[in-house]
């Protein structure tokens, strides 16, 4: 892999950790699973309910990809009936804190205008 004396990749490969933090974002439900999560350790059953929109399916696959890349634990108790809760790792909770708090702040910021521009009727070359 290249990378500049900074540390950060010179190009876009595969192990480029800035490509890495972008595919964080890449997957529509992730961050929002990841948002409702914030408040604190939910079963699957809340968690569905709180997101308006998402299908069981697109929930279980952003609960996987979040807990395979140590955003999101899972955890599951001996009782009867069974539960099982997800909960933000503290890595989670940084990314919560920082790159989504700071994305939520430029939306909110900036939202209108980014709205406008994709309203305007663009020329497509």
């Amino acid at each position: 892999m290249s990378r500049d004396s900074d540390g950060d990749c010179q190009s876009f490969v595969a192990d480029c950790r800035l490509r890495m933090g972008t595919e964080l974002f890449a997957h529509v439900w992730d961050p929002v699973v990841l948002a409702a999560l914030t408040s604190g350790p939910q079963r699957r059953r809340a968690l569905r309910a709180s997101i308006g929109g998402i299908s069981d399916k697109a929930l279980t696959e952003a609960l996987h990809r979040l807990v395979s890349n140590g955003l999101a634990e899972r955890r599951s108790y001996a009782e009867a009936p069974p539960r099982v809760d997800y909960t933000l790792t503290s890595l989670g909770r940084t990314f919560a804190d920082g790159p989504m708090r700071a994305l939520a702040d430029w939306i909110i910021r900036h939202g209108d205008a980014l709205f406008e521009a994709q309203e305007r009727p663009q020329e497509v070359r």
